[in-house]
């Protein structure tokens, strides 16, 4: 019922992208998401080319569906991480926190779709001006790092439909069927989901994680790092300390002291939940329980079919 043209775009079966989440989003998420009809990503943020390309092939064993890589372009390891996603014949590159514009041709001359994410209307146009095949546009529900602008995903994803001749894929607050058909009633072609994947068995991050994002509840996350930039995680004593710090002015160099390097592995990797950095969206209130991917998106897409045919008794009023 929910094909769209996303769907022919990445030749997947429902239009549902796992967000490729650093330190969570390995082969084990990735090829679990495809295979149960969605799209998985690998997140090549953290990632060496050497590993990045270990990883490409573990989701390779695992499945022959559709699968892609989410590449920062900020990050000094880009242009070796899309070699090797080109060498490796991947179906998709998701790029953030860039110009896109150098990679569109090499991606299209190798065969694979190129989906950018934007934070504003502005730079979604930008992205599409440059070639890429859809974008995501991600409101400030998301968790992890956000636009500066702090748009809401419901404000946002119909400004950037009227702005773009491209699908867009909605992301940011949403973990449920209800999200869904949102995103689809402002005019999205799909979603894209990241904290609720964080919380199923074949997310690789640490047991203590998982717990923090079921246990937070609907205010338990924030908004750091302004001095830096806008980044989504829960309420804990690092929190704390950083929110502190910008209230009374502290500037650039100070905060970045409070962060120290590793915030987020130790989080993560380790499962230090107080002193680690735990990326988190505001929709984590949802959330309840583990599951499988694939009961996620089962979930998702069979109560979006409900929830459509009570809408059309409705309206039919």
């Amino acid at each position: 019922m929910f094909r769209t043209e996303l769907c022919d775009l990445l030749g997947i079966e429902y239009p549902i992208i796992q967000g490729g989440m650093a330190w969570v989003s390995y082969y084990e998420l990735c090829s679990a998401v495809s295979e149960a009809g969605g799209l998985g990503l690998l997140a090549g943020s953290r990632m060496t080319g050497d590993e990045l390309r270990a990883e490409i092939r573990q989701v390779k064993e695992r499945t022959k569906k559709p699968f892609g890589i989410n590449i920062p372009l900020l990050r000094p390891e880009a242009d070796d991480l899309v070699r090797v996603s080109i060498e490796e014949g991947v179906h998709a590159v998701f790029t953030s926190a860039g110009s896109p514009k150098k990679y569109t041709q090499r991606m299209h001359d190798a065969g694979i779709k190129i989906v950018h994410v934007s934070p504003n209307a502005t730079l979604a146009a930008k992205a599409a001006a440059a070639g890429v095949d859809a974008v995501v546009a991600e409101g400030v529900e998301a968790g992890g790092h956000n636009g500066t602008d702090e748009i809401t995903t419901m404000a946002l994803i119909p400004q950037v439909v009227d702005r773009v001749d491209i699908p867009v894929i909605a992301a940011g607050g949403i973990a449920d069927s209800r999200g869904f058909l949102a995103a689809l009633a402002l005019g999205a072609k799909g979603v894209q989901i990241g904290t609720r994947f964080i919380t199923t068995h074949e997310a690789r991050v640490h047991p203590n994680f998982k717990k923090a994002v079921l246990d937070v509840g609907e205010t338990g996350t924030v908004i750091t790092g302004r001095a830096l930039g806008v980044v989504r995680c829960i309420r804990n004593r690092l929190a704390e300390r950083l929110l502190e710090a910008e209230k009374r002015g502290a500037g650039r160099e100070e905060v970045l002291e409070i962060i120290g390097p590793g915030r987020s592995e130790r989080a993560s990797i380790e499962g230090d939940v107080e002193e680690g950095t735990v990326y988190c969206g505001q929709i984590a209130g949802l959330i309840h329980e583990i599951k499988s991917a694939k009961e996620v998106i089962q979930e998702i897409m069979e109560g979006a079919e409900a929830l459509f045919r009570g809408l059309e008794k409705t309206a039919a009023r």
